[in-house]
């Protein structure tokens, strides 16, 4: 194996003679370091104290970049009508409540500007559809957090079957992703003395039965694996102390991924289908195994699968695992391809199942422009969201009683729209479900799944004034010759190459962009001449597992030249000019902002860049990153750390580029993706002597979902920038 120095000056030497957009240049090395190695790469990086998250160092920097970036946005007379604006939109008392099935009714969470942190409430079905609910208080965050003098924020409720009215709450402290779980019984609406009970950690529960968990957490020294998560799972049953659970599946300390999860399917009557453990070996493959009163079994599935489901009426025998593949598969001497959804019978994938079997069922086999987006599983039968070119409609998948062979019928859904499916509740076969588009509102509606009938519940009031735009799709064509799918929604007319506009991507973990509604995007920047583009970049799951695994590890270059391609196709159909063109990214889609500032400055006149990662060769030593190995690589290996130092944003920005000052944002609490990369990348500019605007939220995590107060600021902040920068009219 070659040594990090000697990969580090390959790598540094082979720059010198690459274009801008495929790395590094040889004046970009200033920041690299000369090895490496772990070590290396950590004794040439001068702000580390930066990862610390809560140091008084830290604190203290990050106190300074907040006041100095709020002089500077609060200051501009935008920022006021752009954070009311926000928070009308946030905090309306017409939006849509969105519906949860339980207990033979409705929950709702709900916020707004008199229940900031929220309040969880309940109602009847009729009621609900009635549009005029008379909702019924389950638990109000807001009282329970002054009550107990707690930073609280809601992260939902896992309730058991079949009353589902004793249910596991998951409160978090400002947002994090860690949070404390307590059983509560919904008909008394108070916590359960001597319940289960579940201190701060990054836990993986499911109900067994009314006196039983199957939890995966910190049991202690040793049970968590090196990104911060659990590989053991234990049966904890009412009465014990959680070190008194017992033991039921053990993976390894060494695994990858998010950690270990339990799964209890169950039918219509809430009898129990199968039990299974997930357990990651990296980001994207795993295990599956079934767990059986006398110990567990490892099912026959392909590792890079993701379990959906099971069908079933009666019981274990007759189960059917429904799951979807993302690699190709050969399953009793027949071939499948990825991306297609499987039933297959559990009895057909146990170890201990007998040879010529029957050959396992595709429900569904997508093209190369198609993709199986979610998916909900009843007794008999299927439904999922299927995008086509990135357009959404909703199948009902059924098996014709006499062939066996899946049939289709298609819910009434508009073209061109994206389609989310929400809760379902598999004894009634109902199952809420919306669909919108870039200027289209969500409707929601409620489907009745045995008949294929679709109920309109309610359609969102508009936002926005959406008349003076349209919508377009075009191609560009990447580096490689591959064409890149992009929406541009944009002012009627003959294009302007001065529109202010912005650019969105994400470029991994298979999350796909489909056209969705965004009533802030929408108030704040079209109504003001402003345009936005949706880049479908590869890495992304817009057109399935391959359109994902194109952008792995290596080939991640692919993903920045595609936006890049994006980008220039812009300026040459001549919908907006390198001055007038800002891109956003957050999370991963922070890697990818930072890329595009330091690999093509020239591009772009502004750069959103929000909880990203940035420091690439280090990002595996900021929990949690290591989960992440499987979409990046892993910077220990010497020749994986070369091909990430070729873009890793925060080691690749040099002295003398014309780089666009960009607005760099994140959050204290979030326990995602480290605060570290943020700060670091935004001190290491500025150090350069660039302009680097930089904000740090206390509360939100890194979902941001703490209270819409903060996020009204949050969008007031974001688009104060754009608008400085990008030129959108208006002062």
């Amino acid at each position: 194996m070659r040594s990090y120095v000697c990969m580090a000056a390959i790598f540094l030497a082979a720059s010198c003679s690459s274009a801008p957009a495929g790395g590094a240049s040889a004046a970009q090395a200033s920041a690299m370091p000369a090895s490496l190695s772990p070590d290396g790469v950590k004794a040439a990086d001068p702000f580390l104290w930066l990862e610390d998250v809560w140091g008084e160092r830290a604190i203290d920097w990050v106190r300074q970049q907040n006041a100095q970036t709020e002089a500077v946005f609060r200051a501009d007379p935008r920022y006021e009508t752009f954070r009311r604006e926000a928070m009308a939109i946030l905090t309306a008392q017409d939006r849509t409540p969105t519906p949860a099935f339980r207990a033979g009714g409705i929950d709702n969470f709900w916020q707004d500007a008199t229940r900031l942190r929220g309040v969880w409430r309940h109602a009847s079905l009729d009621n609900y559809r009635s549009g005029a609910p008379q909702w019924q208080t389950v638990l109000d965050i807001d009282a329970l957090a002054a009550r107990e003098r707690a930073n609280w924020v809601f992260k939902g409720a896992d309730c058991v079957a079949p009353q589902e009215t004793r249910c596991m709450v998951s409160l978090s402290d400002g947002g994090k992703d860690a949070v404390v779980v307590r059983e509560y019984d919904t008909v008394s609406q108070s916590f359960v003395a001597g319940g289960f009970s579940l201190p701060e950690g990054k836990h993986r529960i499911d109900w067994l039965d009314q006196d039983t968990l199957l939890v995966a957490t910190d049991f202690g020294p040793g049970s968590l694996t090196e990104s911060g998560y659990p590989y053991i799972i234990k049966r904890l049953s009412r009465g014990q102390a959680l070190e008194q659970a017992q033991e039921v599946f053990r993976g390894s300390q060494d695994d990858g991924g998010y950690g270990v999860s339990p799964s209890v399917f169950r039918n219509a009557k809430g009898d129990t289908l199968a039990v299974l453990a997930h357990r990651p070996l990296d980001t994207f493959r795993s295990e599956t195994w079934e767990l059986k009163n006398d110990g567990a079994v490892r099912l026959d599935l392909p590792q890079r699968a993701t379990v959906r489901g099971a069908l079933g009426a009666t019981g274990p025998v007759s189960a059917r695992l429904v799951f979807s593949i993302e690699e190709p598969w050969s399953f009793s001497g027949v071939a499948y391809s990825p991306g297609s959804l499987m039933a297959v019978p559990v009895d057909l994938v146990r170890p201990d199942a007998p040879p010529g079997m029957a050959a396992a069922a595709s429900i569904f086999s997508p093209d190369d422009r198609q993709s199986v987006e979610d998916v909900r599983v009843y007794d008999d039968r299927i439904v999922a969201s299927i995008y086509d070119n990135v357009r959404g409609r909703a199948v009902v998948f059924h098996q014709d009683a006499g062939s066996g062979a899946w049939k289709q019928d298609l819910l009434d859904v508009p073209e061109n729209v994206a389609v989310n499916l929400g809760s379902s509740a598999r004894s009634l076969q109902q199952l809420f479900f919306s669909y919108e588009g870039f200027l289209t509102p969500p409707t929601l509606a409620l489907a009745d799944v045995a008949q294929v009938g679709t109920e309109v519940i309610r359609v969102a009031p508009a936002r926005f004034e959406a008349s003076g735009h349209v919508v377009e799709q075009y191609e560009a064509r990447s580096r490689d010759g591959v064409k890149v799918p992009y929406f541009v929604v944009r002012p009627k007319g003959p294009p302007d190459p001065a529109t202010p506009t912005q650019m969105f991507g994400y470029g991994g973990f298979q999350i796909s962009y489909p056209p969705v509604y965004r009533p802030e995007l929408g108030k704040l920047w079209l109504e003001r001449g402003g345009a936005y583009v949706i880049a479908n970049i590869r890495g992304g799951g817009e057109f399935g597992p391959a359109w994902h695994q194109a952008a792995l590890k290596a080939n991640r270059q692919r993903a920045f030249d595609d936006f890049a391609a994006v980008a220039s196709d812009l300026a040459a159909r001549q919908i907006t000019s390198a001055p007038h063109l800002g891109i956003y990214g957050r999370s991963n889609g922070g890697v990818l902002t930072t890329v595009s500032l330091t690999q093509n400055p020239q591009l772009f006149g502004a750069v959103v860049v929000e909880s990203p990662l940035t420091d690439m060769l280090r990002y595996h030593d900021l929990p949690p990153g290591a989960s992440w190995i499987g979409e990046y690589g892993d910077p220990r290996i010497p020749e994986e750390a070369a091909w990430i130092a070729a873009y890793s944003g925060y080691q690749n920005l040099a002295p003398d580029r014309n780089y666009p000052a960009p607005y760099i944002t994140t959050n204290t609490r979030d326990d995602r993706v480290h605060p570290g990369h943020a700060r670091k990348f935004a001190a290491r500019m500025q150090a350069m002597g660039y302009e680097a605007y930089y904000h740090e939220n206390t509360d939100g995590g890194h979902s941001n979902d703490s209270d819409p107060a903060l996020n009204s600021e949050r969008w007031a902040r974001h688009y104060v920038y754009l608008a400085r920068q990008l030129g959108l009219p208006g002062r």
